[in-house]
């Protein structure tokens, strides 16, 4: 497995999220059952909040590797939440992005490396003009090993002086996740206008250059 060892392999491993490459998303049956001609031993899962998860889905969609997206809840108290109960804050989930990707094209430290770059590290209970506990960032580690690489991108990240406030992006263990409403998932193929004058009005794309230097 690929890992990031030091500031150096972290500042390298940013550029390789230049977002190419638009797979086409798998329902979520399919994708949990393996049957799309992907070995289930190939198959992995990864789970992170970055604000609304119409940007989410739509940014790890375009990632090579990346076979499904599923937006969701997840981290909170309430079961089988719905999306009005959620964007209250009443529930204590968090708007995500349950990530199937095959692991002999990428891997968790590349989908880290990529989901950085997507996010705005440096706000608490926000992302850009979403505001709330459910749209704060957060890494949902599956294992051990999840939860290793997350916290050492984000050491690395802190010590490597590109930003001089704290990275706040919070490191859970993955809890159940819920799938919202089919309305929302694929969002931003479904309606197009709609999602890109969202995503333009709400600054994502700015405040993302701001931080990073990438143009999304």
């Amino acid at each position: 497995m690929w890992r990031l060892t030091g500031q150096q392999n972290f500042m390298i491993a940013l550029p390789f999220v230049v977002l190419l490459n638009a797979c086409q998303p798998i329902d979520e049956s399919i994708a949990e059952s393996a049957t799309f001609q992907i070995p289930k031993e190939n198959l992995e899962t990864a789970i992170f909040a970055g604000g609304c998860f119409w940007c989410t889905e739509s940014d790890f969609d375009k990632i090579p590797g990346v076979v499904s997206t599923i937006s969701g809840y997840i981290g909170g108290f309430v079961k089988n939440p719905t999306y009005d109960q959620v964007v209250a804050g009443k529930t204590g989930h968090v708007e995500a992005v349950k990530i199937y990707f095959d692991n002999t094209i990428t891997d968790f430290s590349k989908l880290l490396a990529a989901y950085w770059l997507t996010i705005d590290p440096l706000t608490t209970n926000k992302q850009f003009c979403d505001v709330g506990s459910q749209y704060r960032s957060v890494i949902f580690y599956r294992d051990s090993d999840q939860k290793e690489l997350a916290e050492k991108t984000k050491q690395i990240l802190a010590a490597s002086g590109r930003f001089n406030q704290p990275i706040v992006t919070e490191i859970l263990p993955a809890t159940e996740f819920y799938r919202a409403e089919e309305y929302h998932q694929d969002y931003y193929m479904k309606n197009p206008l709609r999602y890109v004058y969202y995503r333009n009005n709400c600054g994502r794309d700015k405040r993302l250059e701001e931080l990073w230097g990438i143009k999304h």
